[in-house]
């Protein structure tokens, strides 16, 4: 009985790891390797916070996925700065610069038209206070250096930001520029 069940243990734990590795897109695949002459005119972004997924898409067909993590809050759409939670909606990339802690920072323009009317009905609702502010600087991120297991362990740290492993911020990076646009879905 008990090698039954070590061997039962033993399958799902081989099933969790295959279904795991197959879970994101193209995830073993460089994107050099997906897309020839990259265009970054025709590179959007995709994130489903459910799935703890952020995927590239070339002319609107999804290319590759990667593992990513949010704020400790991750379901929640951010309505105020210290919330934790990610913001939700269409947002474009407004800068990109490398950064000392997090490898590389891909800046969103959030607080959007949208995030604002979001915010002020959240206020008039009473559903935050009065006198909380909206936030800013939400972007894509690194993790600090050898810290990639808080993506594979969906450690949500941020404070709101999208974060993903180094080498994946740092291949994202590369295919992007000022104006790419991004949803961020819950």
């Amino acid at each position: 009985m008990r090698s039954k069940l070590v061997l039962c243990v033993i399958l799902l734990l081989l099933a969790s790891i295959l279904f795991s590795q197959n879970e994101f897109l193209n995830y073993e695949k460089h994107i050099s390797e997906l897309i020839e002459n990259i265009n970054k005119d025709s590179i959007s972004i995709l994130i489903e916070k459910s799935e703890h997924k952020l995927t590239v898409l070339y002319n609107n067909e999804k290319i590759k996925s990667y593992p990513v993590v949010f704020g400790s809050n991750p379901t929640d759409d951010k309505l105020r700065q210290g919330d934790s939670c990610t913001p939700e909606g269409f947002f474009k990339v407004r800068a990109l610069y490398p950064h000392k802690s997090w490898s590389k920072f891909i800046w969103i323009d959030y607080p959007t038209e949208d995030s604002w009317k979001k915010h002020k009905s959240a206020k008039s609702n009473g559903l935050i206070s009065k006198s909380a502010t909206i936030g800013g600087e939400i972007g894509i991120h690194g993790v600090p250096e050898g810290f990639d297991n808080m993506i594979d362990e969906k450690y949500n740290w941020t404070l709101g930001c999208i974060s993903l492993k180094n080498s994946d911020i740092n291949e994202i990076y590369k295919i992007i520029k000022v104006g790419t646009k991004i949803e961020i879905q819950h």
